[in-house]
């Protein structure tokens, strides 16, 4: 026996190497460059930065060169294919994951000297007793008054770790205070606003999609059932999108049983579909959605699935038209690439991505070109791709290859955006001037208390139009000759700028909403 095992044997080692052979192969297919037989290749890329690195003339930053080279190689891609430098990721993660660590306060810079012009309620400055228009003078060791210290520097001093202290010498009236602020969570929020606008309607505005979205509209939308919610406008006007399950989350509250939200593929992922999982909890009453050319990638998932399964009414202008989908990859020194690695489809099979093949450049200036084109200003203008044509559920015809269009059309209101009046929005004339009007108003103002009440109540005096004139003029703006229509826009803005000093965007978009083309249409349109 054992005569006849030594014969096989040399057999099956040889058949065991082989085997061997012929896995290592296969996971060297599988794993680049990691076969048992193969060696890792220095590419021509790197090649270069060696040689750059070891035999230039100069010094050189080598990071940054590499920092180019991939976004050389990344433009010859899609427009949204995008490098994340280090220094960069940390904000985009924030934003994405809906909050940071901070003191909690929004400023702004006049005369060189950082001023507060809002704190966070239940923040860590409001509970150190911070105030709208204190001074920063110092922000620990540092002096910051009169020192032309940038605005990105003042970020990075007051945001930290969580729990880590922050010493702030301050200036309010004549008085020099000094506090010490523990840093905490500050909230990115993703709902501007919400609000009822009659004793029926509700609104809500969404200004992205961060992981944080769908808890933070499920809030609102229980706090505005409460309210008496049975018609609501969902804002997503200027939404560049987000995160893709916070958008398929949102659309699952209204649309009913296991309906197809989106679906996404891939050359190298599979068919992926998101459908509806639960009851949601406004499945039934009447819902508008407004949308213009800033509606982009999850807000289109969104909108398209709504208006895909004839769910809600779209009032605006066409979307952006993104139909791609992103996923980020952490690389080793601390950037991140952001990948496109598929294509979303909306329920009825429409992708609605514009096309991209001339470059970046042309792909982007086409959302202004619709401005020069008439598109914004005229619904006949609207440059849908005829060649892609499809059907909603109940047979209204819709478009693919370029955005979303709305069914119900409002142009955008150009006034004020031209001539003298719009200088006031390039020189934050309008910021700058609420501020000091709301430090100068201050109790006045307080006595509203609540946006709907100062919307209905405030006046701004024939007084306050002259101080704003004479404020634009030190702007060199000259807005003696306006006509009357662009005063009673400006007026309305500055109304809404004050508002936001007392109740942040919440009172700014109540304020604003009262006079908006969209908001004002949409209602017209559910009262019927």
């Amino acid at each position: 026996m054992n005569k006849k095992i030594q014969v096989w044997l040399p057999l099956l080692f040889s058949i065991t190497m082989i085997a061997g052979m012929y896995m290592g192969y296969k996971m060297r297919d599988n794993m680049p460059g990691r076969g048992f037989f193969s060696r890792d290749k220095r590419r021509p890329v790197q090649e270069v930065l060696d040689l750059i690195n070891n035999r230039y003339v100069d010094d050189v930053k080598t990071q940054a060169l590499t920092d180019t080279a991939i976004e050389a190689i990344l433009s010859k891609l899609d427009p949204h294919s995008v490098f994340i430098p280090a220094e960069e990721l940390q904000q985009v993660n924030e934003d994405l994951a809906g909050k940071f660590f901070g003191i909690g306060i929004e400023f702004n810079i006049f005369n060189d000297t950082l001023h507060v012009i809002n704190v966070l309620k239940g923040g860590p400055s409001d509970k150190a007793g911070l105030l709208t228009g204190d001074k920063f003078l110092k922000v620990g060791d540092s002096v910051v008054a009169g020192h032309k210290t940038p605005a990105e520097t003042f970020r990075k001093f007051l945001r930290g770790d969580r729990g880590s202290d922050v010493t702030i010498t301050y200036l309010r009236g004549n008085q020099s205070k000094t506090v010490t602020i523990t840093r905490d969570a500050i909230p990115l929020s993703s709902v501007d606003a919400s609000y009822m606008i009659n004793t029926e309607t509700g609104y809500i505005r969404l200004n992205k999609f961060s992981t944080q979205t769908y808890r933070e509209f499920m809030l609102a939308l229980e706090d505005l059932k409460k309210a008496g919610l049975k018609k609501l406008i969902l804002d997503l006007r200027g939404n560049g999108g987000g995160v893709l399950d916070e958008a398929v989350e949102i659309a699952d509250e209204f649309l009913s049983d296991d309906k197809l939200i989106t679906y996404t593929e891939g050359k190298h992922t599979d068919k992926k579909e998101y459908r509806c999982r639960r009851q949601g909890q406004f499945e039934t009453g009447p819902l508008i959605v407004l949308a213009d050319e800033g509606t982009a990638s999850a807000s289109e998932i969104l909108i398209g699935a709504l208006q895909d399964w004839d769910r809600a009414t779209i009032v605006g202008r066409r979307s952006f038209g993104k139909g791609l989908v992103q996923e980020q990859f952490d690389l080793s020194d601390h950037s991140a690439l952001r990948l496109t690695v598929a294509r979303y489809y909306t329920p009825i099979g429409r992708s609605i991505q514009r096309p991209y093949a001339n470059g970046a450049k042309v792909y982007y200036d086409e959302i202004m070109n619709r401005y020069h084109d008439g598109e914004t200003q005229h619904a006949d203008s609207v440059k849908n791709d005829t060649s892609k044509v499809y059907r909603t559920m109940g047979g209204k015809k819709v478009y693919g290859g370029g955005g979303i269009s709305p069914d119900y059309f409002i142009a955008l209101d150009t006034t004020g955006l031209v001539g003298e009046a719009g200088k006031v929005y390039s020189r934050n004339t309008i910021s700058n001037f609420a501020y000091y009007y709301y430090l100068g108003h201050r109790d006045a103002l307080n006595a509203f208390k609540t946006p709907a009440d100062f919307t209905r109540n405030f006046q701004f005096s024939e007084n306050d139009w002259a101080q704003f004139v004479q404020a634009a003029a030190k702007d060199t703006v000259n807005l003696s000759g306006l006509g009357e229509k662009n005063k009673l826009d400006l007026v309305q803005r500055v109304r809404a700028a004050i508002a936001r000093h007392l109740w942040r965007n919440e009172g700014y978009y109540e304020t604003i909403n009262a006079t908006d083309n969209a908001v004002q249409r949409s209602l017209e349109l559910l009262a019927k």
